[in-house]
């Protein structure tokens, strides 16, 4: 009996050592991995990786503040973006669980104040799921630099969308939506009657003692805080500022790696939620997302293959962008595996990281991470011949340590477009247009650069082969009809000093039940007024056409056969919206 004891314990103990082992080899390919996109100027900020529940790795790489040295560390606070999606939807399954919200209850049952003609019929799985059809307000046209700067409460940031008439009938599409998790916040507030933050502080951070998490305030004095940075030609900038009350319950959290562990391990307990509803939590809305991988409520869930294992994983997991940080959290249940990156320096490959670290984690042979080849081609395309640097690009495309990124070719596109070296710009889409000649958006991007730069029948070329690829480019079709369409005579053209001319179109006029626009007239000046939102100027483009200035729209005035105008129609985010003139 002794001797069986002995040999046990003997066993046991080389088993974990063996363990043990294994897991430093792997903490080693892991920190020799990262370290090669952190050579490659491709990932700065904090890693942490578990295996079956286990950390085995943690560490900070580069800088969380370059101005003042301060290097990034497991326990510095990142922005978490879209992870906080997460966080809201175990909120409101919480408030299911105790009774005081339904899956199936409509907007309206909640926040009675909200447009009935869309909040009768959007459900709260809607909001989950991103299948609510709700305009998604980050792709207002200028929106970062119209409203991202500015404080709201959320009941009036929510009228920049309420009104807006839906995208798509309630459950028929899924559309990725900040604007619904927003909404889910706002009824988070009005049934607990307590501010989001506190709802999140009280009844998930306090909980499992996460200590390091919250909602990311600019003006409290937050220790370990990391600053966020983007790339600007080549180099290192402070991310431009955003008033963190706009991602509010759809991106305004902050975290560590150690914190977002100990959310991992609450997940695999009935603490937070029970096993009933987190299955509800992490089931998939089918038909969303994209191939093999469906959204569930904040989460994205799906198979994926990993090296050359046979079988797929399940994996569960949600990345998030805001300015100046990028994130992502990737859990494989069936093995407690998860992996944590935290980035501050803009848009990373965090899913090219997941997947080789996932790699090393079962033991298959990982992926060299290549350089990006846009670095090269800005100093190429900005210091020689057209010629040259296409011969060299025609070099580096072939090379398998560069890789080719269509985002970040077109980035630089943009990134020349703006600096006014049209030619060049044009010159880099070219080469992205080669690359990548299925992709819909490089021919859009293309067609932009041709029209600013006066070459209309090139822009029209290339506007018809994006719509060609993808029927659903409404940017590109507003386009065509921009640039096709005939010009107005200059007689006919409606002036601001032409008071009886505007006169004309003073009126109200519907563009759904909700929503209408009020055009009024100030002596030589004609005013727009949509509801719940601020009064702005129309200025006169041609006949019955004018532009409004402080976002990218256009109002178009419609006459009957008696010259009288009855109809008005808002041209705004690549949409036509008709509003009948009903006084």
């Amino acid at each position: 009996m002794k001797t069986f004891r002995f040999t046990y314990l003997a066993i046991s103990a080389i088993l974990l050592a063996a363990s043990a082992i294994s897991a430093q080899s792997k903490s080693a390919k892991i920190d020799a991995l990262v370290q090669q996109y952190v050579a490659n100027r491709q990932f700065n900020g904090s890693v942490l990786v578990a295996e079956k529940g286990q950390v085995i790795f943690k560490k900070g790489y580069g800088m969380a503040n370059m101005e003042w040295n301060i290097p990034n560390a497991p326990d510095t606070k990142f922005r978490l973006g879209s992870i906080t999606k997460q966080f809201t939807a175990m909120l409101i399954m919480q408030l299911v669980e105790k009774g005081k919200l339904k899956l199936t209850g409509k907007v309206t049952d909640y926040l009675p104040d909200y447009p009935k003609a869309t909040g009768d019929k959007i459900t709260i799985h809607h909001l989950l799921t991103h299948t609510a059809g709700i305009p998604n307000y980050t792709n207002v046209p200028r929106f970062f630099e119209t409203l991202a700067r500015n404080p709201y409460t959320p009941e009036v940031f929510t009228k920049e969308f309420a009104n807006l008439p839906l995208d798509f009938e309630p459950g028929s599409k899924f559309s990725y939506s900040n604007s619904g998790y927003f909404l889910l916040g706002v009824i988070i507030e009005k049934i607990t009657g307590k501010p989001y933050a506190d709802v999140l502080k009280e009844n998930i951070f306090v909980p499992l003692k996460l200590q390091d998490t919250g909602y990311d305030l600019f003006s409290p004095i937050l220790p370990k805080r990391a600053a966020g940075y983007e790339k600007e030609r080549g180099n290192y900038v402070n991310a431009p500022y955003l008033d963190m009350s706009i991602p509010y319950a759809a991106g305004s959290m902050y975290s560590t790696v150690d914190d977002l562990y100990r959310w991992d391990q609450a997940l695999y307990t009935d603490k937070l939620l029970s096993s009933s509803s987190k299955a509800t939590l992490f089931t998939p809305f089918p038909g969303s997302y994209e191939e093999g991988f469906g959204y569930a409520y904040g989460w994205i869930v799906g198979k994926a293959k990993v090296g050359e294992r046979k079988d797929s994983l399940l994996l569960i997991e949600h990345g998030g962008g805001i300015n100046g940080f990028n994130t992502l959290i990737s859990r494989v249940p069936q093995d407690k595996q998860l992996v944590v990156l935290l980035c501050n320096t803009g848009r990373a490959p965090l899913d090219a990281m997941k997947k080789n670290i996932l790699r090393i984690l079962y033991d298959q042979p990982v992926q060299a991470p290549k350089k990006p080849v846009v670095d090269l081609l800005r100093q190429s395309v900005t210091t020689e011949s057209f010629d040259k640097t296409k011969q060299k690009f025609s070099v580096w495309k072939v090379d398998k340590t560069y890789s080719v990124n269509e985002d970040d070719m077109n980035n630089l596109g943009y990134e020349l477009m703006r600096d006014g070296k049209l030619k060049k710009s044009i010159n880099v889409f070219t080469f992205n247009v080669e690359s990548f000649p299925a992709s819909y958006n490089v021919y859009d991007s293309r067609g932009e650069a041709y029209r600013k730069a006066g070459n209309k029948s090139a822009a029209i070329q290339d506007y018809k082969k994006s719509v060609e690829l993808n029927p659903k480019n409404t940017n590109g079709f507003a386009m065509l009809k921009e640039l096709t369409e005939p010009a107005e005579a200059p007689k006919e053209v409606v002036t601001a000093g032409d008071t009886a001319g505007l006169a004309a179109y003073v009126g109200t006029y519907q563009l759904a039940p909700a929503f209408s626009i009020v055009i009024t007239q100030r002596g030589d000046k004609l005013f727009g007024q949509a509801t719940g939102q601020s009064q702005f100027e129309l200025f006169a483009d041609s006949k019955d056409k004018f532009l409004i200035k402080i976002v990218e729209a256009r109002i178009t005035f419609v006459r009957n056969e008696k010259d009288k105008v009855e109809q008005l129609i808002l041209h705004q985010n690549g949409q036509d919206m008709p509003g009948k003139r009903v006084r």
